[in-house]
């Protein structure tokens, strides 16, 4: 009898392990218009900071990867009906999302700031936004900071961040909420953002903006895929190519805080 039970039992995790997704092909969904973390270039290709990190981690894994274009809010609903398999698109590790998603362990954090004209002294408190339009891009953790602090502003939601600049830049909007990194090299640096500058500090809420950016993906597919990702995660922080990458493209630390 126990050997029956020590069979039954050797045979259904052997065919549970024959089941379980080797995950040598995957479709990871991108945002692709975020830089410098993903942009469509003037060859009309994908490129930025986590569109070689991802290509990178999947080298790692020996995956094949075909990336995915999606706007930023419709990235989890994609993975939810299964078009996609993965998320690689700065998608903050929050407790919100983790009802929903799994996440890998994050592979980069940074802070979020507001960009507003140069010499406008606003802060981003509830008072010192008090009376004015703060764009946000719909579906972010900036978005959830934004209508939860700044109480007595009118939040204006977008579909992109490029759509926020526009506005922005037009006097549409008094200032945004985003991202340090993608305000910088998206905007910052570039000659539409002339006149314009980071206003008030960074801003670090834990509980909004979570502990770091991590790979989404679905509940079910933690164990087998999360595994890979978060391999692949450590190995290319110990061989040096995450710093290699990101050197590329920041002159400041974006490696998450070891805790």
């Amino acid at each position: 009898m126990k050997k029956s039970i020590l069979f039954a039992l050797t045979l259904a995790a052997s065919l549970a392990q024959a089941q379980a997704p080797e995950w040598k092909k995957l479709r990871i969904g991108v945002e692709g218009a975020y830089p410098p973390f993903s942009e469509i270039g003037p060859d009309g290709k994908l490129k930025g900071f986590e569109i070689e990190l991802v290509q990178a981690y999947c080298a790692s894994m020996g995956a094949q990867c075909t990336l995915v274009q999606q706007e930023f809010d419709g990235l989890i609903p994609a993975l939810q009906s299964r078009k996609v398999d993965a998320i690689f698109a700065s998608v903050s590790i929050t407790e919100e999302r983790q009802k929903v998603i799994a996440f890998s362990k994050p592979y980069y954090n940074t802070p979020g700031r507001l960009v507003a004209k140069a010499g406008a002294k606003l802060e981003p408190t509830a008072a010192g936004l008090k009376g004015k339009k703060i764009g946000v891009q719909r579906g972010t953790t900036h978005e959830t900071y934004a209508a939860k602090t700044f109480t007595q502003s009118e939040i204006v939601r977008y579909g992109s961040q490029d759509q926020v600049f526009l506005d922005l830049k037009s006097g549409r909007i008094d200032a945004t909420l985003m991202d340090s990194p993608a305000a910088d090299f998206g905007f910052l640096k570039k000659p539409e953002g002339k006149g314009f500058a980071f206003a008030g500090g960074p801003i670090n809420d834990d509980k909004i903006f979570g502990v770091g950016t991590g790979v989404g993906m679905r509940k079910a597919d933690e164990a087998t895929l999360g595994k890979k990702f978060n391999a692949a995660i450590d190995a290319l922080q110990a061989n040096g190519t995450f710093k290699k990458l990101a050197d590329k493209y920041f002159d400041y630390d974006i490696a998450p805080t070891k805790k």
